[in-house]
């Protein structure tokens, strides 16, 4: 069994990490890190303190009122996509721990055809 760095759980979601195949589990948002729980494997799972993100880009569609995924970037350890039941809420409690300046949102459709062919 995996001991969880946070000494107290502030948010605890169902979630689907994604990195070529979804795993099904708990995200646990907390006082030291962010953590995610396979429910079926014990050893699938991330722990990732606070001070190791360095960014989390959100999807956002429809003015804020669907958001599909979202991206925790950090400094060592890649990007990491998540999907969870509620990820406003989760949005709302990583913010606790994550600067303002750190939070993004993705670019749309229209933003990357635009880069796209503004290169060219």
């Amino acid at each position: 069994m995996v001991k969880s760095i946070n000494t107290a759980v502030e948010l605890t979601v169902n979630a689907t990490w994604y990195r070529g195949m979804p795993s099904y589990g708990q995200v646990m948002v907390g006082d030291r890190s962010f953590e995610f729980y396979n429910e079926r494997n014990v050893g699938d799972y991330v722990q990732i303190p606070w001070n190791e993100i360095t960014y989390v880009v959100a999807d956002i569609h429809f003015g804020g009122r669907y958001i599909p995924r979202f991206e925790i970037r950090t400094k060592n350890s890649g990007n990491f996509i998540f999907n969870t039941r509620d990820p406003k809420k989760t949005l709302r409690a990583i913010r606790e721990h994550v600067p303002a300046d750190r939070l993004r949102k993705s670019l749309t459709l229209m933003q990357k055809l635009r880069r796209n062919f503004s290169k060219h």
